[in-house]
């Protein structure tokens, strides 16, 4: 008898009909033998609800009350799922994130889990119980609820399995896997088989939505073995794994685009060493995270040093920029808003000259201007206008996958 622990996200238990379907997925892996697990996230769009709820009452709530009303969402969709299970005349039992033994850190809203107690989750197990468990939250040292943030329930569930050990982790969502890119937004898009924890993980922090990318960080550290499969086709999801049976002829493995990025220039800084520093390091006080990078040569004894922010963080970054002026020294920061990041991934790249090249002549022949280039082993990003966002997603893909098979 295996263990297998099962994440269903918040599409998947959006109405009763779609909880009963999941009760029943549930309820067929405990028949064939297994100890089940499962994570449930709140149900549609419970979450975003309850941020205007808030938002009516409180626009400036603190993140500790925001974190005892978000975690509502999660409890509601497990206790209805078990209810759902026990009238299938199965045992059942839901735990809220604290119950199932998740410590975390006081960081609210963004949480970072510390260890997961499973005296509980064994007790249950033993039972012969089915185990429900609310994904995206815990309790922190001063027993108050904390939340890991948008996509939590992901980290949840990879937590689960690999503290429980468990055989196998499946993440269900609204998608049968993982694509060479998004099927509901660019044609011919594939579904890939197998892909590894790298791939995934830069697909995931790249702007792909399938896998929150803490939850990728956590399965490679762990070796959890990862499924994503649909609640709604029944067919094999895709495999996430360490390595792939095909990798060693992997160029691409996908294409990914983020529209949540801004670009900040800081225009006529000194020529002279310790400025980056002074300027990272400001925001990185600030807990503000920096993408790509570009620094101009030298002229005047002035340069530039562009980099990307999420836009969430433009306001602060002007702020801190503005006040530490005289400490940086530099002219003028300029910030650009209506601008996205497309991003190629693939664990064979390294190995493949030409690659960023191709990428280029198909933004090339689409007329898409780049803004800045950033590169790895495994991913080449890009910065384009936004409005050039989907085209360019569009031809990249169209070039790897037309004209170089099934897996370039």
């Amino acid at each position: 008898m295996g263990l297998i622990v099962q994440k269903f996200g918040g599409s998947s238990v959006a109405d009763g009909d779609r909880i009963r379907n999941v009760a029943r997925i549930i309820t067929e892996t405990y028949r064939r033998g297994h100890n089940v697990v499962a994570v449930l996230s709140a149900q549609g769009d419970t979450t975003d609800d309850l941020i205007a709820k808030a938002a009516e009452i409180n626009p400036k709530a603190s993140r500790r009350e925001m974190d005892m009303l978000l975690s509502t969402g999660e409890q509601i969709s497990c206790s209805l799922c078990a209810m759902a299970i026990e009238a299938m005349g199965y045992p059942v039992v839901s735990l809220t994130g604290w119950q199932a033994g998740f410590q975390t850190d006081s960081g609210h809203s963004s949480a970072r889990i510390k260890t997961v107690r499973t005296e509980r989750l064994l007790s249950e197990l033993d039972k012969k119980s089915i185990v429900i468990v609310t994904g995206f939250q815990g309790i922190n040292k001063y027993d108050d609820i904390t939340t890991l943030g948008r996509g939590g329930s992901d980290t949840s569930a990879v937590a689960l399995a690999a503290v429980l050990h468990a055989d196998l982790c499946q993440i269900y969502t609204d998608v049968d896997g993982i694509y060479t890119a998004d099927p509901r937004m660019v044609t011919g898009a594939r579904k890939l088989e197998e892909i590894t924890y790298d791939e995934m993980l830069e697909l995931a922090t790249l702007g792909a939505q399938i896998l929150h990318n803490r939850s990728v960080e956590m399965a490679k550290r762990y070796n959890v073995n990862l499924e994503v499969l649909s609640s709604f086709t029944g067919r094999p999801g895709t495999i996430v794994k360490e390595v792939t049976k095909v990798v060693e002829k992997s160029h691409v493995s996908g294409v990914a685009k983020d529209k949540n990025v801004a670009r900040v220039a800081v225009v006529g800084v000194a020529d002279e060493p310790g400025i980056a520093f002074k300027i990272f390091s400001l925001l990185a006080k600030h807990g503000i995270n920096v993408d790509l990078i570009l620094q101009s040569i030298g002229r005047n004894n002035t340069k530039d040093i562009s980099f990307t922010i999420s836009r969430g963080d433009v306001e602060v970054t002007r702020t801190l920029l503005e006040e530490g002026k005289e400490y940086i020294h530099f002219d003028r920061a300029d910030v650009s808003e209506d601008i996205a990041k497309v991003s190629i991934v693939g664990a064979g790249m390294i190995n493949n000259p030409g690659v960023a090249a191709r990428m280029f002549e198909a933004l090339y022949n689409a007329n898409i201007n780049i803004h800045m280039i950033s590169t790895s082993e495994i991913k080449v990003s890009v910065l384009v206008d936004e409005g050039d966002a989907d085209d360019a997603v569009q031809a990249i893909h169209d070039k790897f996958y037309r004209e170089f098979g099934d897996r370039c």
